[in-house]
């Protein structure tokens, strides 16, 4: 996403540099990452550093794919949708999956693409047009971006909002009232279903545990 604010540190870059290594043992010429986490858990900062890492270390060509992105409803109405509709509503169905999977077939298939993106200054929707010929590693990340389909990496960040509280309120991206948080015991829910899905955890300490 635009002007998404990103608070990077020694464990996001330390826990993407094992990851890395993870990456470069898949040996295909095209790599799909997907990397889910509840809000606040460092999805966005661990992607960004692996995507960096890939691109000036090993020179890898990566680009980032926020699934965020691909909401179906506009951010200006969502929370009035999730009310009038339920806050049960809330979790994997917000998304527009058709696309998503669309969009990493089109990197698969080295297709020039166009996708959503959301600009959060005016907090509206763009395009975004990109050539994947050029792509080597698609890095998805979001709540639910492990539910991708033709991933090769699942990672999981395994921190609730329950414990990234603090975060969310010093972050400022959205307020800290009581249908926030209804939202976050609905993502939480939603975010756990996805667990067996894992290849790797990124634990509560960010340190890195392969389970497949």
């Amino acid at each position: 996403m635009l002007g998404d604010v990103l608070l990077i540190t020694e464990k996001h870059r330390n826990a993407a540099s094992v990851i890395e290594d993870e990456i470069l043992k898949i040996g295909k010429d095209k790599i799909v990452v997907c990397i889910s986490g509840e809000s606040g858990s460092g999805k966005s900062e661990l992607s960004h550093c692996i995507g960096k890492d890939l691109v000036k270390i090993h020179k890898i060509p990566a680009k980032i794919l926020h699934s965020d992105n691909y909401y179906k409803v506009h951010p200006h109405i969502r929370n009035q949708w999730r009310v009038e509709n339920g806050i049960d509503k809330v979790g994997l169905g917000e998304l527009d999956w058709e696309t998503l999977n669309r969009n990493v077939d089109d990197f698969l298939n080295s297709r020039i693409s166009k996708m959503p993106c959301i600009d959060l200054v005016p907090d509206d929707i763009d395009e975004l047009i990109t050539d994947f010929s050029k792509i080597k590693v698609l890095i998805v990340d979001g709540l639910y971006a492990v539910n991708a389909e033709k991933s090769d990496l699942n990672i999981y960040i395994d921190l609730t909002y329950h414990e990234t509280k603090k975060a969310q309120a010093s972050r400022g991206k959205e307020n800290s009232d009581e249908l926030r948080w209804k939202i976050l015991e609905q993502e939480h829910q939603a975010v756990l279903s996805l667990r067996s899905k894992t290849d790797i955890f990124v634990n509560k300490d960010y340190s890195v545990t392969c389970v497949k």
